[in-house]
Order: structure tokens, then C-alpha cells, then sequence
């Protein structure tokens, strides 16, 4: 008997009144190909020098951080197959809508987390209302600035990583009679967020659990180099002339 399939997935937490309500995206398909990307981090900034004392020289192999990482892919949806299933509610969705609300979702997770529109429209028309009737706009409100929700990016029990989707292009292929996409394949691009990054923002409820995230899956990739000594050794006792 064949061990079950794992599918890939995309977890945020979608903001509501009582409390967040994680939003899953599970790949309907997972992609066939997928581009893993690392960058060298920043060299470190060479210290100032203090006083009469030389100059202190950089050290050429420091650096400022974690490497950069990133992942890319392509996933398809195709509502025929939820449909042809026939479980419900998913069914009755795809019948409405195609795969538009699978491709909504990963469009929210470009979108400003929480409510700050409807906060800047306000100071902005208590601004106008005081220009316009002489008086003085009061004290200055600051506004603050707008944060995307962070992601988990799920491929595997041995990679779960906090990602900022930065790329997304979705191809639609085929509608419904309402022109509801039936068929689409969406090219994402994820980066890897750092445990400092996360530290910034906590705001969000997955800022924490990123963390943990990126730390565990941190751990298997140390796990799995120091596995691949065995075979480092083996290497070397192979080029030995005897």
C-alpha cells in the first residue's frame, strides 16, 4: 500500500472580530519543479575608530545576518476535479465560482494586514475640515505604516518556514458561464523571513510561531549536513591511494 501524498500549503490568519481565523491554502496539485534560492548576506560594516587608537580592519568573512533564502513555483487549480468529487462545500463553491476563491486567497496575502485604510481616510478628512474652516489641525497624528500578513510556507515536515509572498502572476485558462476561472496556474515567489524580522512585528499571531518554524527547520537542515559527513568520509577514503 502507497503512503499517502502530502500537498504543500500556505497558512496566514485572516483578522476577524473575535479572534484570527487561520486561512489555508492547500496546493490543489503540488508543483512539479520548484526554485530554491539562497544570497549571501551583507558583509558587516568595518567598526569606527575610537580615539588616538588605529584603525580596526573588517573582518573579510563577517557578515550582517541569516542568508537570504527564497522559493518560487508554480501551482495549478482546476475546478473540474472538485467539482466531479462532489463534497460539499467545496463542490457547490467551485460550481459558483471556479477556482476564483483559491486564487483570492493567495491575492489577500499581497494585501496591508488589518484596518488602517478607513484610520487614514479619517485624519485625513479631519485634516482638510480644519484647513478649510482657518483653524489649526491640532496635534500631528502619526499613521502607521502597513504590514502584510506573514506566511507559512508548508513543504513537508522537514521545511516549514516563515515566507512573505513577493511575486504572484496567475494565468487563467478556462471560465465558467458566469467567466469564473475554471482552470489557472499561479507563479509564486516566497522569501524566507529571519527570526529578526519577525521579532519586529507583533502584531501578527504567526510572528512568534515563525520563529519556532524557522528555527526547527533550521535544526533538520543541521541535522541533515552533519548526516552527510558519512559520506564526506567515505569520499575521502576513496581518493586514498592504497
Amino acid at each position: 500500500m502507497s503512503a499517502e501524498l502530502l500537498k504543500g500549503a500556505l497558512v496566514s490568519f485572516a483578522p476577524t472580530f473575535l479572534v484570527p481565523v487561520p486561512n489555508v491554502i492547500v496546493f490543489q496539485y503540488n508543483p512539479e519543479t520548484l526554485t530554491h534560492t539562497w544570497t549571501q548576506p551583507q558583509a558587516a560594516a568595518p567598526p569606527a575608530a575610537s580615539g588616538s587608537a588605529p584603525p580596526q580592519t573588517n573582518n573579510p568573512m563577517a557578515v550582517q545576518g541569516m542568508p537570504g533564502e527564497s522559493f518560487s513555483f508554480t501551482v495549478a487549480f482546476d475546478a473540474n476535479d472538485e467539482i466531479a468529487d462532489g463534497s460539499a462545500p467545496t463542490a457547490a463553491i467551485a460550481e459558483v465560482s471556479g477556482v476564483y476563491s483559491r486564487l483570492a486567497a493567495l491575492e489577500m496575502l499581497l494585501y496591508p494586514a488589518g484596518g488602517g485604510t478607513s484610520g487614514l481616510l479619517g485624519a485625513v478628512s479631519s485634516a482638510l475640515a480644519s484647513a478649510l474652516s482657518g483653524g489649526s489641525s491640532g496635534p500631528t497624528t502619526t499613521v502607521p505604516a502597513s504590514t502584510v500578513p506573514v506566511v507559512l510556507f508548508i513543504w513537508g515536515p522537514g521545511r516549514i518556514v516563515p515566507v512573505r509572498l513577493t511575486g504572484l502572476t496567475i494565468t487563467e485558462k478556462l471560465y465558467n458561464s458566469t467567466l469564473s476561472p475554471t482552470h489557472a496556474e499561479a507563479q509564486l515567489t516566497l522569501r524566507v523571513l529571519t527570526p529578526a524580522e519577525l521579532d519586529a512585528d507583533s502584531t501578527d499571531i504567526l510572528s512568534s510561531l515563525g520563529s519556532v518554524a524557522y528555527n526547527y527547520t533550521l535544526s533538520l537542515r543541521q541535522a541533515l549536513a552533519v548526516a552527510n559527513l558519512a559520506n564526506a568520509a567515505e569520499s575521502i577514503i576513496g581518493m586514498i591511494p592504497h
